[in-house]
């Protein structure tokens, strides 16, 4: 690996600690790396910190001690973190919360006209996004019209418009059916990004990522525990409960 690639990665955390106004810490002296190449899982419970640790990447929220260094520039003040969101594209829980444009291809357009594209080439790049996904077609759909599944593949297609160096993506599998979460699985596959998944669901995880890690009592972590499964193959993170499909 180049050189300038591991002192340099794209996402290093460290010592990094929040908490919720009146709360104890939801995140305590947490470290984490995301490299060039990497595509990591991440699963844990409900309130475990997941969704508060994509926040604070994105400088949605402000750590209340520790350090964040994104494409090895240290970043801590809001001018910091705009640049940081042309760069690292992140996919919220909520697909309403992507998705706020009366149309698909104006939401789609958005972010690549906010990062100064003239109208024709965010039309052009929305155009070849939603193709990508398979999405043909939906340009002039209504966006509040659409199916759960197609809201998560358009709120991807936002993202991936912006043609981001890494993306955080929060649930993507979530109340998806199956078919449209075999359809999520090949694209996230196909994809040349470094990216961080959050799911509940283990074998989602273990087709798409090639690391996961657990994030318990405000740390990351791994379990090293391997337990091999009587289908023939065996999960290093086989103490948390999972469903097979």
């Amino acid at each position: 690996m180049n050189q300038q690639l591991i002192e340099n990665p794209i996402i290093k955390l460290a010592g990094i600690t929040f908490s919720y106004p009146g709360a104890l810490p939801v995140l305590k002296d947490l470290d984490f790396t995301l490299s060039d190449g990497d595509r990591i899982g991440m699963i844990a419970p409900n309130g475990s910190g997941k969704t508060t640790l994509f926040h604070i990447i994105m400088g949605l929220l402000k750590p209340t001690a520790g350090r964040i260094e994104i494409f090895g520039q240290r970043v801590a003040e809001e001018e910091d973190f705009v640049a940081v969101r042309r760069r690292i594209g992140l996919l919220f829980q909520d697909a309403d919360d992507q998705l706020f444009s009366p149309t698909v291809l104006e939401d789609v357009a958005f972010g690549p006209l906010n990062l100064g594209k003239s109208k024709e080439e965010a039309i052009a790049i929305s155009r070849k996004t939603l193709s990508f996904l398979g999405l043909e077609g939906f340009e002039d759909r209504i966006t509040i019209r659409l199916s759960g599944g197609e809201k998560r593949l358009v709120s991807l297609a936002t993202v991936l418009a912006m043609e981001p160096r890494a993306m955080l993506l929060d649930e993507p599998s979530a109340g998806l059916d199956e078919a449209t979460k075999n359809r999520l699985i090949d694209i996230l596959k196909n994809l040349d990004i470094s990216y961080v998944i959050v799911s509940h669901e283990f074998d989602f995880l273990s087709e798409i990522t090639d690391t996961i890690y657990t994030l318990q009592n405000g740390r990351i972590q791994v379990d090293t525990a391997a337990h091999p499964h009587e289908h023939v193959h065996a999960h290093p993170y086989g103490r948390h409960p999972h469903k097979h499909q």
